[in-house]
């Protein structure tokens, strides 16, 4: 593998190709005549090629030389923007802050949180990468990301995180399936539902594996989606059963397009949470992230209870 090049021989070469001279190169970069030459002739010995014909004391470029100046202004410029940015990062107090989360709180949750940490905190640059919650948590285990808005995680080796809130899931129906005509859910027909669940790999997919193994019944039938959105609109279309939290049909539920349905007697909770890497001091604008998702949260929860539904099954 080749090693970078020197970048001080870089800015010496740079200078001696555009002013032709040792002298004026020299009284250019502060240096003596003889530590100029010492640099080009260090850097003609890396690259194993002349860079400059010299005839008395006329230097011209060879080609190879020519070759390589293309490089080394393009390679100067942008040392110079970065030393630019960084400045203005430093001098403007500019810090940035990396967010994980999953595709529903990226599409629910997250815009209002990001509309008004921009105003809290205007000079924090935000990115935000969406995965499922073992992705996000492995991002912060690694110091990719630096805040992760996700579900407890099973296994939070390594994490720290602030509790936010909890939601309930629910069965989702079309207006017209028996379950929504009756007004509740009769245990025995569960297993012969088709249903369309969020991702297998997720933690929700968990979830609602681990409830249902615990009440002794099998979802036989499911259609496995990474989009709530068309969770929704084939639930609609009556098509299947979803298993979704009452505040993402907030919508649906008001326009009656979809109705909602406890699981059984006992509830299916997610417990959300900020995470972020152990023993690691937040920010402000960390601290001031985990304070709107949580006031977003509670938000969320006090609009979640469908009207007028109570658990039958």
């Amino acid at each position: 593998m080749n090693t970078p090049l020197d970048s001080r021989q870089l800015r010496a070469f740079t200078s001696l190709a555009r002013n032709g001279s040792f002298t004026l190169t020299a009284a250019e970069l502060f240096l003596t005549q003889s530590a100029v030459s010492h640099s080009i002739r260090a850097l003609e010995e890396d690259l194993g090629c002349r860079l400059f014909d010299r005839l008395g004391k006329k230097i011209s470029l060879t080609l190879a030389g020519e070759h390589l100046l293309q490089h080394t202004e393009k390679i100067l410029r942008e040392m110079q923007e970065a030393r630019g940015s960084i400045e203005r990062l430093s001098k403007w107090g500019k810090s940035r802050l990396r967010l994980g989360a999953s595709a529903t709180a990226c599409q629910y949750i997250l815009p209002g949180v990001l509309r008004q940490l921009k105003r809290d905190c205007p000079q924090t640059l935000l990115s935000v990468f969406p995965g499922d919650t073992a992705e996000v948590a492995d991002g912060v285990r690694k110091g990719q990301i630096d805040l992760a808005l996700a579900l407890e995680p099973v296994n939070d080796a390594g994490l720290e995180y602030e509790s936010l809130f909890t939601d309930d899931l629910w069965f989702i129906t079309d207006p017209q399936h028996a379950w929504a005509l009756r007004g509740r859910v009769e245990r025995d027909e569960i297993p012969r539902q088709n249903y369309i669940l969020y991702n297998r790999s997720s933690a929700t997919f968990r979830l609602v594996e681990d409830y249902f193994r615990h009440e002794r019944v099998v979802l036989n039938l499911f259609i496995e989606l990474g989009s709530m959105e068309a969770i929704k609109e084939l639930v609609k279309l009556g098509l299947g059963v979803g298993i979704l939290s009452p505040w993402i049909t907030r919508q649906e539920l008001r326009d009656k397009s979809l109705v909602a349905l406890p699981l059984g007697r006992r509830r299916l909770q997610r417990h959300w949470c900020v995470l972020r890497r152990q023993g690691r001091r937040p920010t402000l604008a960390e601290e001031t992230f985990i304070r709107l998702c949580r006031e977003a949260g509670e938000r969320l929860v006090q609009l979640e209870q469908p009207p007028g539904v109570s658990p039958n099954n």
